[in-house]
């Protein structure tokens, strides 16, 4: 029986939103679900992220407490899943890239759920494309900065290298690297905060901040938080960020700069705990809120 009023259940979107708030075409924000799991290297599962994150979202309430909005209001439109390539992680970041680039095109603000890390380095050139003097956020347990690792340059592993070879980054978080790594940001020091050395600066985050260019691109990888308050992420290191620490961050980098798009990643499910699932959902959103504020805020800067 098909009657347009009998009651089907939410769409499966993020949120679960009626076509009124997430039609492409009204919509602010556009979510990009990108599940891939290629070159993951511990343990994998990144590849069902996305849709983890989307049927959390359905279950979480819309209004941001601490924002005071409702951000879905602006619109949440969600395209289908992009297809994976087995061509390897360099034509998924080219795949990603057009995507991003499309979403970019129609004045949208792209919200890319991984999938692994690996996929940023696709997003932040879509962005670098298109915002001139763009730098990008990593939050992030590990300083990915191999030039190559298991013989691809493209790896998880070596996506900040990618980035930084683009555009200007500043990292937080950061609590674990290999011998290479240590020697290029020796010899090549870039701003990054270890997790030590964030909470040394005790919220204040001016060095940080000042690292960073009036466009920023968040680059989120999960296994910046703590695995006692995130456990479900292929490479868990001890000693990360909490909740509040993460999200007043990235507040105080909506009130002074432009975020034009962001990803979230490595989140590697667990069945049958959704606490992880549900945290990315909530971290989602409120960096949809805190972007569109952002804007709004730019706005009235440049006035």
């Amino acid at each position: 029986m098909n009657r347009p009023d009998w009651p089907t259940g939410l769409p499966f979107n993020f949120g679960g939103l009626e076509e009124e708030h997430a039609a492409l075409e009204r919509a602010r924000v556009v979510v990009q679900p990108a599940p891939y799991d290629f070159s993951t290297t511990y343990q994998g599962g990144t590849r069902w992220g996305p849709r983890a994150i989307l049927a959390a979202s359905q279950n979480m309430e819309l209004w941001d407490e601490e924002l005071g909005a409702a951000t879905y209001r602006a619109g949440i439109h969600t395209l289908p899943e992009l297809e994976p390539t087995a061509l390897g992680p360099e034509a998924m970041a080219q795949r990603v890239e057009q995507a991003v680039g499309w979403i970019l095109d129609r004045g949208k603000l792209p919200a890319m759920l991984g999938g692994e890390h690996s996929l940023t380095a696709g997003a932040v050139r879509a962005a670098a494309a298109r915002f001139r003097g763009l730098s990008v956020l990593q939050l992030d347990a590990h300083a990915d900065m191999r030039d190559r690792y298991l013989d691809s340059p493209y790896s998880h592993a070596c996506v900040m290298r990618r980035v930084r070879e683009r555009v200007p980054a500043a990292s937080v978080g950061i609590r674990s690297m290999s011998e290479e790594e240590a020697k290029v940001l020796e010899r090549e020091p870039a701003p990054l905060w270890s997790a030590r050395a964030f909470r040394a600066l005790q919220g204040r985050w001016e060095p940080i901040l000042n690292a960073l260019t009036d466009e920023v691109y968040v680059t989120f990888d999960l296994d910046a938080l703590d695995p006692g308050v995130l456990p479900a992420t292929g490479t868990p290191e001890p000693g990360g960020l909490d909740w509040y620490e993460a999200v007043d961050l990235l507040a105080a980098v909506a009130r002074r700069h432009r975020i034009v798009g962001f990803d979230i990643v490595e989140l590697a499910p667990i069945a049958g705990q959704v606490a992880s699932d549900f945290l990315a959902a909530r971290l989602a959103y409120r960096l949809m809120g805190l972007a569109l504020a952002s804007v709004s805020s730019a706005a009235l800067r440049t006035a």
